[in-house]
């Protein structure tokens, strides 16, 4: 049975030419998230992942785990982040609600092309950019080494995502949208199994990445494009994070129960 903990907040309303008021409104935390996967948890409220991200819980690469084990893995109470779960969603922050299970085959590979495709060939290049200039301004700080060594991961990444991006536009998406409409269409585990593993590998980089940038901290003495390029790289981070969350647990397993439909 659904176990529900009542907890009271403080939430501050601004109103115009007054001071703020105080506001009491009841947050709901459900401790069956617990029991849910990571992926599920998103898929019901697209807006958590904010608070996922918050916690560095992976819920694209890692969806299929239950949440308890990510936290167990991580050493996070359980209260702690269903808190914040709870108070997201009582508050509904702008973000993007969009139900993507609502969309078809065709329509998701599509929206997944135009919006984190194009993201990423427009970004990639100027954040490889930042990481060499950073790394050449700061040669002589004590964050001299991880500047030099964010290069390789950085590096990495790009000419990955760069081929990754090239097989799904060219093979898979067409091949999808081909099954889709009726027409004969190859197989698409072995294609799916590549893109999934190549994911599996953009996530080992992002968590290098994240880790020679001390979870993206600004040293003291960090200048403005040194800023630049963390916002950038925590950016680059959260959109791979919806791009691939979008195709692992929304896409691929759509279109692989639609092929077992239809041999």
């Amino acid at each position: 049975m659904k176990t529900l903990i009542a907890l009271a907040i403080l939430l501050q309303s601004p109103v115009a030419g007054a001071a703020n008021l105080n506001a009491k409104k009841e947050i709901v935390m459900d401790t069956t998230y617990l029991n849910k996967t990571v992926a599920e948890i998103v898929l019901e409220q697209p807006g958590r992942f904010r608070v996922l991200e918050e916690f560095g819980i992976d819920y694209c690469c890692g969806g299929q785990r239950p949440l308890r084990s990510a936290l167990d893995a991580k050493g996070i109470e359980p209260q702690t982040l269903l808190e914040r779960l709870a108070a997201a969603d009582a508050a509904r922050e702008e973000v993007d609600t969009t139900d993507y299970l609502a969309f078809t085959l065709t329509e998701l590979a599509g929206h997944i092309v135009d919006t984190h495709h194009v993201y990423l060939r427009t970004e990639l290049p100027r954040i490889n950019g930042l990481v060499e200039k950073v790394a050449k301004a700061h040669g002589d700080t004590p964050k001299a080494d991880d500047l030099q060594k964010l290069a390789g991961p950085v590096q990495a990444l790009t000419a990955e995502l760069q081929a990754h991006l090239m097989k799904e536009e060219q093979i898979l998406f067409p091949n999808i949208e081909r099954l889709e409409s009726g027409q004969p269409a190859m197989g698409l585990d072995g294609p799916i199994g590549v893109m999934m593993r190549e994911h599996d590998s953009a996530g080992d980089a992002l968590t290098a990445i994240r880790t020679l940038t001390d979870d993206y901290t600004l040293p003291e003495w960090g200048c403005n494009t040194y800023r630049a390029m963390l916002d950038a790289l925590q950016e680059l981070e959260q959109d791979l994070h919806q791009h691939i969350h979008k195709e692992n647990n929304i896409l691929f397993p759509r279109a692989q129960a639609l092929a077992a439909r239809t041999e």
